[in-house]
């Protein structure tokens, strides 16, 4: 529970130091059986916090993470992308992390960056579909998942347990 408290300090404190028109990234955590325990919305800049001893919202600016405020054992997103979600979860069946993101390039493309850098930071992984499926190098289920749309931009989601 500590880490998790951790993680939503983590997450909170840059978005107070910025203000940007426009969309931003939404953020939300998630307890066992999927009640919140904080969430940032996107397009209010509205913090809920709901935690054993403290319950309360305030406002925040808006915040559009992007490729260089992720880094999974040193891969970042494709370049130019944005962070468009930020789900955790503290266990059960849906344990884990979601981050839906956009990027500037076809799937194909970013599905292939993501299989050479992911390869080499030692995933195992096989393409299923659009996107990739396998394991991190602790062992630990892995997704890549891109939506129907084609085109010149993919949107994304990458899938850390659960």
């Amino acid at each position: 529970m500590t880490r998790l408290l951790l993680l939503a300090a983590t997450l909170a404190l840059p978005l107070a130091a910025c203000d940007r028109s426009g969309d931003g990234t939404s953020v939300s955590i998630n307890a066992d059986g999927g009640n919140a325990l904080g969430s940032i919305d996107a397009t209010s800049g509205e913090v809920k916090v709901d935690v054993p001893g403290f319950s309360g919202q305030f406002k925040l600016p808006k915040v559009q993470l992007d490729a260089t405020d992720f880094d999974l054992n040193g891969v970042r997103l494709y370049p130019g992308s944005t962070i468009d979600t930020v789900n955790v979860a503290t266990a059960g069946r849906d344990g884990g992390l979601r981050l839906g993101f956009t990027s500037p390039a076809s799937a194909e493309q970013v599905r292939g960056w993501f299989q050479e850098r992911l390869a080499k930071a030692g995933f195992t992984l096989k393409q299923d579909g659009r996107g990739l499926t396998g394991t991190t190098e602790e062992n630990k289920p892995f997704r890549l998942e891109f939506d129907g749309s084609g085109g010149d931009t993919a949107k994304g989601t990458i899938v850390l347990g659960g």
